[in-house]
């Protein structure tokens, strides 16, 4: 299955069953940790993160200024990259499966009064429209769909020629020495401060299982052109623990 395995869920499944499973089980651990999730993802970053998606804003400025421009973040989790695009003074739409996250991400919308409409929805089945958006983000979410290939059909399926998507995600950093410097911290020193925050140490036991089986940056690059995107390109960024990916739609 090319998409997020959780531990626990069983290989000798079909694939339809494999992915039912792993998304039953994503949903379920970002339930729990719903409430720390914003004090657990700054303080494992240093507060890096906020750098990443004001740069994601930033790439995708071009887009986020055309007039009447439809934007939709996915995956949008509490909220942070919807709240940073709607800075740009335009409507932005997010979504996500976990209700839980979207909770938290309603109330961190109306303190802040950001224009921004929130709903609940798979990210592989999209209640919209085709060719329905002119812009489509997901910042550390795109890593957990079930199945990647599906997931950047669904994308180019709802974008607008002269659209654009930006997917922002954990990547392994291309350097030898300091990919194996993040990983020594990634696979013992932050599933232990995670687990503390958050009270669940499993939820980030999975994240760093679940960078390591994702895709390279380049293999990214490439499903993209295979879905159908044009002129894609991909950056890394603090030393490749990130990498940004931007495919337009011809």
């Amino acid at each position: 299955m090319s998409g997020s395995t959780p531990l626990g869920v069983r290989g000798d499944r079909d694939a339809a069953r494999r992915e039912q499973e792993a998304a039953h089980w994503v949903r379920g651990m970002f339930s729990r940790v719903a409430p720390r999730y914003d004090l657990a993802n700054h303080l494992l970053s240093f507060n890096i993160d906020r750098y990443w998606r004001a740069h994601t804003v930033r790439r995708t400025r071009e887009i986020l200024l055309r007039p009447e421009a439809r934007v939709l973040d996915i995956c949008c989790g509490t909220g942070d990259l919807v709240l940073a695009l709607a800075k740009q003074g335009r409507p932005v739409l997010g979504s996500d499966f976990c209700h839980p996250m979207l909770v938290a991400a309603h109330g961190k919308i109306a303190r802040r009064r950001a224009p921004a409409v929130l709903f609940e929805s798979d990210a592989l089945t999209l209640p919209l429209r085709d060719a329905s958006l002119d812009l489509l983000t997901v910042a550390f979410g795109f890593r957990n769909l079930a199945n990647y290939e599906s997931g950047l059909v669904e994308m180019r399926r709802v974008l607008r020629p002269g659209g654009m998507a930006a997917i922002l995600e954990f990547s392994q950093p291309p350097n030898a020495a300091f990919a194996a410097i993040y990983n020594l911290y990634a696979r013992r020193i932050l599933p232990w401060i995670g687990g503390l925050i958050s009270g669940s140490r499993e939820a980030y036991t999975y994240l760093p299982e679940s960078v390591r089986k994702f895709p390279l940056a380049p293999e990214l690059a490439r499903m993209m052109r295979s879905a159908g995107f044009a002129d894609v390109s991909f950056e890394y960024l603090t030393g490749g623990i990130v990498a940004l990916h931007i495919g337009r739609i011809p």
